[in-house]
């Protein structure tokens, strides 16, 4: 009990002394205030006011703007033509679209790789499996390790499932996103 009343005593004392530090180093209010109003003064004692624009400088008609049969596109003064971006856009599309399929010929070449690797882990338990038999008239393991070996071989066979069904979504996937076309 002692230590629990020790410890909210220190925690107080902790957060008494944050609180008193912050309100002694913090400026208040008034000076704030104070400092924003002079900044204000020296700006308009140099002349430098920004020039507001209302609705009402605008003119209502807008003839001062010029029209042209060719489409163009003014970025900071300089005029250029809108089919060069259209022509900047579509390579831009084509090096995307080609990365794309790279990207996807990628997976799926991995998802390859780990189907054959699959499936040569699954033909070595085969062999291994009817080394250690030899020609059995049975089908079933003759000792705990065949046991074993069947077990991890269904175990395999479950995952090389797997990954054929993922390879066969992926490719489905690619050739719906136009891969390959």
């Amino acid at each position: 009990m002692h230590r629990v009343v020790s410890r909210v005593f220190v925690v107080g004392l902790l957060l008494n002394a944050a609180a008193i530090s912050q309100s002694q180093s913090g400026d208040s209010l008034a000076d704030v205030a104070r400092a924003n109003q002079a900044k204000l003064q020296a700006q308009k004692a140099a002349g430098a006011t920004p020039k507001v624009i209302t609705n009402q400088d605008i003119p209502p008609d807008s003839t001062a703007i010029p029209e042209s049969s060719e489409p163009m596109t003014t970025v900071s003064g300089v005029t250029k033509s809108a089919d060069r971006y259209s022509d900047q856009r579509a390579h831009q599309r084509l090096v995307a679209q080609q990365r794309v399929s790279e990207q996807w010929r990628a997976r799926i070449q991995d998802q390859e790789a780990r189907v054959a690797d699959l499936q040569a882990r699954i033909d070595r338990v085969n062999e291994s499996i009817h080394a250690a038999v030899g020609t059995a008239q049975y089908d079933t393991p003759a000792n705990r390790y065949q046991t074993i070996q069947t077990e991890r071989l269904a175990h395999l066979q479950e995952m090389l499932d797997q990954q054929k069904r993922r390879l066969a979504l992926m490719q489905d996937t690619a050739r719906r996103s136009g891969v390959g076309q």
